[in-house]
């Protein structure tokens, strides 16, 4: 029989793990699918795909497709095989680290005939870990830098690079994209392999959920096996001794050949003399010596690729049999089982799915957001007014008096006025990341998404394409087939993003004001909706989809970082109000100057007579038949194009919501929902796919938008004259 046979709560002994893909075997085998390998069938998604099983201590979801290339035998349920110390002796609970030598520590294990690096040389240190590992956490400590971190794998996808502080040796750090082993699955691991070994750096620490030690222990021997100097990191060990674990240090030091140091990267705790270890090595550097690992291990009947698998997992289940207390299950495994009973249990993970994401809309556009945006408003709208007194005393040109009231207050002041609401969302979704819910989503969507011609996988750039289509479009480099990396792409702007906040929270206080939530909600189900039609229509007209694989790790629930979602939101801010004074600020003067002069530069009071209402009036008959025929209406659409809070910016300078009606403000709506994304997403998607694509993309969703707007502006007509 396969894994995918098997009941939930069922165990089950591998006996070969097959498939005709070279590449997706290796990856199964590295996950720890060996034959040999006791593993149980922990449930199934609400559609029966994918499912979650137990190896090694950790739960891995897989599409039954992978399940049916694993031929397995039901073994009745025992006590786990893989045995821990008995007595708690010369085990060292994290504050008690500091007691022991360690590797490293005074040259005691230098190799004198190396040569060593000048004292005046800037060290090069990689942080290289498995995804979920605390990785950017370290990072972020170590280096003073505000890098987005989160509970679920493509948070990093690119290398981020920052300089040691708190030392006197000068010295870079490198945080690599998370990746299971040296076996690259997709191209954001590939990249940070190749930049492994093409750059070679001084010393690599290599951090290790403690709590989850077997699997991320695999990728460690990888690493030691290419002769880099390395420190290994046991992070996460606070949450191991709550529950009754524990770590014989000195003992895995001895087996591995390098410097163990337990850690806490959230805390801080372990770290300064993590980095005094990573400095010595790496100024020595002090090589690994792996002990306790030969060729004996091999197995025979196995081929090369299952037996090099088997051997490292041979050698790793030997060494935390020696040196690891392990409870049978930690808190937070134990609260995280509780928890899925509900987020993605059969019945209850699509209800809650939903009454997740109302609430967060709710918080946004109404108790909190919304709240915060009239007072801020208000505030702006008061100091425009004393402002604008002012002038008029002081007989400013009317030129003048034009640009700071109506560009600046009215333009840039209405876009700032959404900030709040912006803000509130973007936390909410970076509180999501953190808790590791968004991998659940993933686990529960695959088949789903898998009728549209997408993986599970393909869930997490697209919502991460509602903070914003740049890191959305970056996060597809998690995917590991180029056609669902495209395909997931030219979804991403189809998702509502953050900068279109300011376009609906205008719409809906001019429009809607008693339907805020609703109008909302059905704005983001609607991006949703046309961005799986077209990929079904994709999916129908391409080539013959072919699905790719989906496995990955199920990280446990963790409490959101306060501080790391503070950072992101002041990043957030930073930069929406770095938009706001630069680009916002340049696109609304030029849309002021084009409709304050005419072509002959006189200024105009009738703006009318304007050259943006000439130019924008040539392309108003293509608007004509979606009800937004007015030249102010056009050059709002036109400066939405550098960023999407320029459409609100322009519509309050030019006033043109009174070109508007509550029926004529549908399709305006659907319409700023699905026309091109802003320049930067389009630049992102042009470095990924190529310039070609990103004008299709461009024009494509023009169209798209239009069509959608029609049919909305028709929808519209009908109710409110019925």
């Amino acid at each position: 029989m396969t894994l995918k046979e098997l009941k939930d709560g069922q165990s089950a002994r591998i006996l070969e793990t097959g498939g005709n893909d070279p590449r997706l075997r290796g990856h199964l085998l590295d996950m720890g699918l060996i034959p040999g390998t006791r593993v149980k069938l922990l449930k199934r998604a609400p559609m029966g795909d994918p499912i979650s099983v137990i190896v090694y201590g950790y739960a891995l979801s897989l599409a039954a497709s992978q399940a049916e290339l694993i031929s397995v035998e039901p073994v009745e349920e025992e006590q786990d095989s893989e045995a821990s110390p008995k007595s708690h002796s010369s085990i060292l609970f994290l504050h008690e680290h500091n007691s022991h030598p360690g590797f490293g520590e005074e040259g005691k294990y230098h190799d004198h005939t190396v040569k060593s690096l000048p004292e005046t040389s800037e060290l090069r240190i990689a942080i290289v870990g498995q995804q979920n590992s605390g990785k950017t956490l370290l990072f972020n400590r170590l280096t003073d830098s505000k890098e987005h971190v989160g509970s679920f794998p493509g948070i990093t996808v690119e290398t981020n690079e920052g300089v040691l502080k708190g030392f006197r040796a000068k010295a870079k750090i490198y945080d690599l994209p998370g990746f299971y082993s040296l076996s690259a699955f997709n191209e954001v691991e590939q990249k940070a392999q190749e930049w492994l070994i093409r750059e070679r750096p001084h010393a690599i620490i290599n951090i290790v959920d403690a709590t989850n030690i077997v699997r991320h222990l695999y990728l460690s021997v990888q690493l030691m096996e290419l002769g880099i100097p390395m420190v290994l990191a046991l992070n996460m060990m606070d949450e191991l001794t709550q529950s009754g674990g524990g770590v014989r240090v000195n003992e895995m030091e001895s087996l591995l050949g390098i410097p163990v140091v337990p850690v806490s990267a959230l805390t801080g705790e372990g770290v300064d003399e993590l980095v005094d270890h990573a400095l010595h090595i790496a100024r020595y550097q002090e090589t690994p010596v792996l002990h306790g690992i030969s060729d004996k291990d091999m197995p025979s009947g196995l081929d090369q690729q299952a037996a090099m698998a088997h051997k490292r997992f041979h050698f790793i289940r030997d060494l935390c049999s020696r040196t690891i207390i392990r409870p049978e299950m930690t808190k937070q495994q134990e609260l995280s089982s509780r928890i899925d009973r509900i987020l993605i249990g059969k019945w209850t993970a699509v209800p809650a799915f939903i009454a997740i994401f109302a609430l967060i809309f709710w918080l946004t556009f109404d108790l909190v957001g919304g709240t915060l945006q009239e007072l801020l408003a208000a505030g702006i709208g008061w100091l425009g007014g004393l402002t604008s007194r002012a002038m008029e005393s002081l007989d400013v040109h009317p030129a003048v008096y034009s640009l700071v009231i109506d560009a600046i207050f009215e333009g840039v002041g209405t876009v700032v006025s959404f900030l709040p609401i912006i803000l509130v969302l973007f936390g909410l979704l970076a509180i999501l990341e953190d808790s590791g819910y968004m991998s659940r989503v993933a686990f529960v969507s695959d088949k789903l998404m898998r009728r549209f011609g997408l993986s599970g996988r393909s869930i997490i750039p697209l919502l991460t394409s509602f903070g914003c289509s740049v890191p959305g479009v970056m996060a597809s480099r998690t995917l590991s087939s180029a056609s669902d990396r495209r395909a997931a792409i030219l979804l991403t702007p189809f998702m509502s993003c953050t900068a279109k906040m300011a376009i609906y929270g205008f719409f809906v206080e001019a429009f809607f004001p008693n339907h805020g939530v609703v109008v909302m909600l059905s704005l983001y189900l609607l991006g949703i909706l046309v961005g799986l039609l077209t990929a079904i229509v994709r999916k129908h007209l391409g080539h013959k989809y072919k699905p790719s694989p989906f496995v990955m790790e199920i990280p446990v629930y963790r409490l959101p970082s306060l501080s790391n979602v503070g950072h992101l939101l002041w990043d957030k801010m930073k930069d929406f109000i770095s938009s706001a004074m630069t680009v916002i600020l340049i696109a609304t003067i030029a849309i002021w100057a084009l409709r304050s002069f005419s072509w002959n530069l006189s200024f105009v009071e009738d703006s009318s007579q304007s050259i943006m209402a000439y130019v924008s009036g040539l392309i108003a008959p293509i608007f004509e038949p979606i009800g937004l025929g007015d030249w102010r209406i056009i050059t709002s659409l036109i400066s939405g194009l550098m960023a999407k809070e320029g459409v609100v910016a322009t519509m309050g300078m030019l006033g043109a919501e009174d070109a508007l009606t509550v029926v004529t403000a549908v399709p305006m709506l659907i319409f700023c929902l699905l026309y091109t994304p802003c320049a930067a997403a389009l630049t992102a998607i042009g470095r990924e796919l190529g310039r070609r694509w990103a004008w299709y993309v461009a024009f494509f969703q023009c169209i798209v938008a239009w069509v959608v707007a029609w049919i909305g502006y028709i929808v519209a007509l009908w109710i409110y004259t019925i």
